[in-house]
C-alpha cells in the first residue's frame, strides 16, 4: 500500500497464527515472541522451586508438644528449624532462580540458600543457557546448535527435562529468527500494548455513551427540560474526572 515490504511476523505462541499468515503473506518469517517463550520457562522454574520447598516441608520432623529435653528431640528440633529457615530462604529469594543477571552478593545469597541442593543449581545454570539463546550478538544457527547442546543435557537429567518440557517444543527454533534480522523485534510487547490502548479507549467511549442515554432516559421519566443540562453536565464530568465516581439516582 505504501511500497512496504514486510519482512516479518512477530505473534505469541498461539496456534492460530502460523496457518493464516501462510496463506495471506507466504513465506514471510515467522518470528515467535521471546517474551513469551521465557515466560513460560520461568514459571516452569519456579514452580519447581515450589516443588522443592514443598518437599522440604515433607521431610520436617513432627515435635512433640513442649520442650525438647532428650538429645534425640533437641536433634529434631535442630533440624526442623534448619528446614523451616531452608524454606523460608527459597520463597524469599526464588527470584534469583529465573534473574537475568545476578550481583556478585546475590550469587553469594544463591550459592547459601542452595546448599546441599545441587538440583536446584542445576536450574540455574540451565536457565542462565536459555538466556544466552536469545542473546542478538549470535547468529540462529549458532542459536540452534546451543539449544540442540541444551537439549541433550536435559535428557541426561530426567526431572528436570520434565520440568523444562517447553524446552523441547518444536516450535521453539520459531522464537530464534529474530537473530538474523536486526530489524525484526523479538517480541509482540509493542503491539499488545497498542491493542490494549485501543480497547481501553473503546470501553471508555462505551462507558460514556451508556451515560448519555441514562441521562436522556432519566429526563424522559421525569417530563422535565430544566434540569436536563446539569444532568447531563454532572455526569459528563464526572466520567472523565472520576470514571468510578459516576452514580445517577
Amino acid at each position: 500500500m505504501r511500497d512496504l515490504t514486510l519482512r516479518g511476523v512477530t505473534t505469541d505462541g498461539s496456534s492460530l497464527y502460523p496457518e493464516p499468515l501462510r496463506e495471506v503473506f507466504g513465506d514471510v518469517p515467522h518470528q515467535l515472541c521471546e517474551f513469551h517463550v521465557l515466560a513460560e520457562v520461568v514459571k516452569a522454574v519456579v514452580g519447581a522451586v515450589a516443588s522443592e520447598r514443598k518437599g522440604l516441608g515433607a521431610k520436617q520432623p513432627k515435635l512433640p508438644r513442649g520442650r525438647p529435653r532428650t538429645k534425640a528431640a533437641q536433634k529434631a528440633a535442630r533440624k526442623n528449624k534448619r528446614l523451616e529457615q531452608k524454606r523460608a530462604d527459597l520463597f524469599t529469594h526464588r527470584y534469583l532462580f529465573v534473574q537475568h543477571h545476578l550481583s556478585q552478593s546475590e550469587r553469594k545469597t544463591f550459592w547459601r540458600i542452595t546448599r546441599g541442593l545441587p538440583q536446584l543449581r542445576k536450574l540455574r545454570e540451565i536457565m542462565e543457557q536459555v538466556y544466552t539463546l536469545f542473546d542478538r550478538r549470535c547468529r540462529t544457527q549458532t542459536a540452534l546448535d546451543k539449544l540442540a547442546k541444551l537439549r541433550r543435557r536435559l535428557q541426561r537429567f530426567t526431572q528436570l527435562g520434565e520440568t523444562l518440557k517447553k524446552l523441547f517444543s518444536p516450535t521453539l527454533e520459531k522464537a530464534l529468527t529474530f537473530l538474523d534480522d536486526a530489524l525484526l523485534p523479538s517480541t509482540s510487547n509493542a503491539v499488545e500494548r497498542g491493542n490494549r490502548r485501543y480497547r481501553k479507549m473503546q470501553k471508555q467511549v462505551a462507558q460514556f455513551i451508556a451515560v448519555c442515554r441514562r441521562s436522556k432516559d432519566i429526563i424522559r421519566n421525569s417530563g422535565g427540560f430544566e434540569i436536563h443540562s446539569k444532568i447531563l453536565y454532572r455526569n459528563v464530568v464526572l466520567k472523565l474526572c472520576r470514571p468510578q465516581a459516576i452514580s445517577i439516582t
